[in-house]
């Protein structure tokens, strides 16, 4: 699963937590409020069938044992990113989004701008944030980079 970065004042009405965590260093259980039980056919399923299990109202995010990797995002060490955050809840009621690494399996992790605007430009993204630019696909010149479905199986 990808790993869920929340709004700090948030943390505790979705997971079992109650101290920063700021670089995903620390694996918390999910509340119970916001588990989806597992019927007894569910139970009988192995490997990948039991993975595919929805577990959580935030499936993908959530382990098979019901826990999750956090971030906290505080507004005092991360103002921008909790700013995102918080609006995505003013939106949806959700304090959390799917924070995972940038980068295509086979590549290695995405570490300044270009290498993050080879990969979106090489990907099925729709739309790359970085700093204070917003790039939409269809407007970017295609300048022929490597298109990683070409290269790589997906998963």
């Amino acid at each position: 699963p990808f790993a869920p970065s929340v709004i700090r004042e948030k943390l505790s009405e979705w997971f079992d937590l109650d101290i920063d965590s700021p670089y995903m260093l620390v694996v918390a259980d999910i509340i119970n409020e916001k588990k989806i039980e597992q019927s007894e056919d569910s139970a009988k399923l192995f490997g990948i069938d039991k993975l595919n299990l929805t577990r959580s109202e935030v499936p993908a995010i959530t382990h098979v044992d019901y826990s999750a990797r956090v971030q906290t995002v505080s507004e005092k060490t991360n103002s921008r990113y909790h700013k995102l955050i918080a609006e995505f809840y003013n939106l949806t009621r959700c304090p959390l989004i799917v924070n995972t690494s940038f980068n295509i399996r086979g590549e290695p992790i995405v570490c300044n701008t270009l290498d993050a605007f080879k990969c979106f430009m090489g990907t099925e993204l729709d739309i790359l944030v970085i700093e204070n630019f917003y790039l939409e696909k269809s407007k970017q010149i295609n300048f022929n980079f490597k298109n990683y479905k070409d290269t790589y199986e997906l998963d």
